[in-house]
């Protein structure tokens, strides 16, 4: 729990840091970050993680992958293909989170982009037409690279953009 309010106090210093133009327009924010153990892939955009012995729900940032596991929803288009593809990225690999502006949603998940090694996953999974993007403010640092995968995989007819 200690790590969890160590990113906080800090978020908050990152922000006033950009606030008064620390960050040029389109540049990755220099944010918090931590390492964690991937316990179990829920589905495309969501994994619980063991940080330093505290267990977390962490979603994705900037995507959305069609629902598998939503209660009373069906499962969606590509969805089994989204959930398979993140399982073979990050199941049972150690990851880096990538905080953004808001450390927490609605349901108390951490928020965050996550790196398998020099892989950016959320933008692999954008790439690969596995994933929607999804502009929630004031999480946007990377928005504008998710959107230009986007509209690459959506124009090579790539994952869900051919099949769904």
């Amino acid at each position: 729990m200690l790590v969890i309010l160590a990113l906080i106090l800090l978020l908050g210093d990152r922000a006033g840091e950009e606030e008064a133009g620390g960050r040029g327009a389109g540049e990755p924010a220099g944010r918090a970050e931590t390492t964690a153990d991937v316990l179990r892939v829920v589905d495309g955009d969501t994994i619980e993680v063991d940080i330093d012995g505290t267990i977390e729900d962490v979603r994705y940032i900037g995507v959305d992958t069609p629902e598998t596991v939503k209660p009373g929803t069906p499962v969606e288009c590509f969805g089994k293909e989204a959930s398979d593809f993140n399982h073979g990225l990050v199941e049972d690999r150690a990851v880096r989170l990538e905080f953004d502006s808001e450390l927490r949603d609605d349901y108390s998940r951490l928020l965050a982009y996550v790196y398998v090694g020099d892989e950016f996953v959320n933008a692999e999974l954008v790439a690969g037409g596995y994933a929607r993007t999804l502009e929630i403010e004031p999480n946007t640092s990377r928005a504008a690279q998710l959107g230009r995968l986007e509209a690459q995989a959506g124009t090579a007819g790539r994952g869900l953009w051919g099949a769904c």
